[in-house]
């Protein structure tokens, strides 16, 4: 295979099979994009050594001395690895390992073919080496035309995924990192964002699932910014056990922000609840064992992730069926996190050299985080429709509270609680409507309650802006006016009246009483006040009335017995 001069040579061993499945899908995919496909691993070979095994610069490892092996255990330890490979062209190269990052401390150690060491560059996660690319394990050296033997020596606590060098020319790989660190940065950018918007969330609305989902990001971007250098790079944190531990709890948190999301309970989802009790318990012994035996710990967070997703999908598949009202938005986040997060545990090798199966997990948190968007947005649209709701039912309350259900005018609480605003200036008038028993009895309760609506109607729109009409109960009315127009007041009540005796109501009539706010500046009793007015209006009314009668009946019997009586 060629690398822009660089002349791989493979060794006799032939390459474990495994692999070729997970290169071949995943070249077709980048082509397909029209991204570089190269794959241009060294053909070398790994060597575990021993506790006792000391390597002292040789230019050809002592194979009695190493024990060959065709994968790195993902416990970690101490390997060697060597290959030979040929140069085409001099000029700028890059040694780096693909696959993954999670590499504590490397040396490469690069011979020339009489035996002489042309470079030896060295770095990891917890050296303090200067990494001359970003989030990247890539070395620069410069190599003349000729064949050379390169020897790796790598150490780290534990592995997760198979690394294994390959040399690029600078242009090249350059080139071809562009795609990976834009997706780490986009990545981790979405991440924090996200954990300062569901932290604030978590403050506002002080519930249990936004605080726990703040902790899953935490945990995730503590994992992500190690294993990609983020932290080594930019802040200069080299503790090896950042990628691990914190995913030992972040998992734990995660299933508590399920179980809340998804309303899981020992009352409405007694099993389910007690199968989240179970996993708890699993993913606290994970951690508990993962804190006690380090170099295990991410095997623990390889199991916990998969349990923990696992969990999430069934949980949201069980809750759906239940018509749990989130479960359906939140099974689309799962299913994601799901896909990319199982293919980011299980994968250990990526045809791509320049990206990492720690890219793949990244993306995969960044999708599940970004997708739980929808549940909240969901949720939000389902605050706002009950907030909506609670409001109309309020404003349908406050008219009930408020205002008279038949008329619609407001009621007697209104007229009190204006009254106690009511300046000096202001006046009361209680009016009483005359014929409504009479409609109701003869023509039934539906033409009395046209009456009223009638007369509320027009004495309304003939007060206009200048008063407002109250109705207090059955046939009583009551007329506050801000500015004490208790002339103007009555002769909107009369006019009313006679709009209604002109149309099918001839027997209607209003008594009413008014009083001034000066009369009785403390107002205890200015109802009573008005009241009394009225029902005296009333009686006078009825004098007048049985009056009129006695004197139109007389004048038209007069007549008549001068009529009948006979002539001379």
């Amino acid at each position: 295979m060629h690398c822009d001069g660089c002349r791989l040579i493979p060794n006799t061993m032939v390459g474990d099979n495994t692999r070729s499945m997970i290169r071949v899908s995943l070249l077709l995919v980048l082509t397909w994009l029209g991204l570089p496909a190269q794959a241009f691993a060294l053909d070398g070979q790994w060597y575990r050594a021993s506790d006792s095994y000391h390597y002292a610069r040789e230019a050809l490892l002592p194979s009695a001395e190493l024990t060959p092996v065709s994968t790195l255990e993902r416990t970690g330890g101490v390997y060697y690895y060597q290959a030979d490979f040929a140069v085409a062209q001099s000029g700028a190269y890059v040694l780096d390992f693909k696959n993954s990052t999670v590499i504590g401390r490397f040396e490469h150690y690069v011979f020339a073919s009489d035996g002489s060491l042309v470079a030896s560059p060295e770095g990891g996660i917890e050296s303090h080496e200067e990494n001359p690319f970003l989030m990247r394990h890539g070395r620069d050296v410069t190599l003349q035309r000729g064949r050379y033997h390169l020897i790796t020596r790598l150490e780290s606590p534990f592995l997760l995924a198979q690394p294994e060098p390959f040399v690029q020319s600078l242009r090249d790989y350059r080139r071809d990192v562009k795609l990976g660190d834009a997706l780490a940065l986009l990545s981790l950018g979405v991440l924090l964002g996200l954990g300062v918007y569901y932290a604030a969330l978590a403050g506002w609305r002080r519930r249990l699932a936004d605080l726990m989902y703040v902790c899953f990001i935490v945990g995730n971007l503590l994992y992500n910014g190690s294993a990609l250098l983020a932290f080594s790079d930019l802040l200069g944190v080299h503790w090896f056990y950042l990628i691990s531990l914190p995913i030992l709890f972040s998992n734990m948190a995660y299933v508590v922000f399920a179980m809340a999301l998804l309303e899981i309970d020992a009352v409405r989802t007694p099993r389910l609840h007690r199968a989240t009790q179970a996993l708890l318990g699993v993913l606290a012994a994970f951690a508990l064992a993962g804190v006690l035996r380090p170099h295990l710990s991410l095997e623990f967070c390889r199991y916990g992730v998969g349990l923990m997703t696992s969990y999430g999908l069934i949980a949201a598949v069980i809750r759906a069926r239940q018509g749990q009202s989130s479960a359906q938005w939140y099974l689309v986040a799962i299913s994601a996190f799901f896909v990319l997060g199982g293919a980011s545990i299980s994968l250990s090798r990526v045809a791509v050299n320049t990206l990492y199966v720690e890219h793949l997990g990244l993306l995969a948190v960044a999708v599940e985080a970004a997708l739980l968007a929808l549940v909240l947005a969901h949720q939000f649209s389902l605050l706002h429709s009950e907030k909506a709701q609670a409001e109309r039912r309020a404003r349908e309350g406050f008219d009930i509270a408020h205002r008279d259900a038949l008329t619609g005018l407001p009621n007697r609480y209104s007229l009190d609680k204006a009254l106690e605003a009511l300046a000096l200036a202001g006046s009361l008038t209680f009016i009483d409507l005359d014929g409504l028993k009479l409609y109701n009895d003869r023509y039934g309760h539906s033409k009395g309650d046209e009456l009223l609506c009638g007369f509320a109607r027009t004495l309304s729109l003939a007060l206009g802006q200048r008063a407002q009409l109250y109705r207090l109960s059955g046939d009583e009315f009551a007329v506050i006016s801000e500015s004490g127009e208790t002339a103007y007041v009555a002769k909107m009540i009369d006019d009313a009246v006679s709009t209604l005796r002109a149309s099918s109501f001839s027997l209607a009539g209003a008594s009413f009483g008014s009083v001034l706010v000066s009369e009785d500046p403390t107002r205890e009793h200015l109802k009573h006040i008005a009241d009394t007015r009225m029902y005296e209006n009333k009686r006078q009314r009825r004098a007048s009335t049985s009056a009129d009668w006695l004197r139109d009946a007389h004048v038209f019997q007069a007549p008549r017995a001068r009529s009948n009586r006979p002539r001379g």
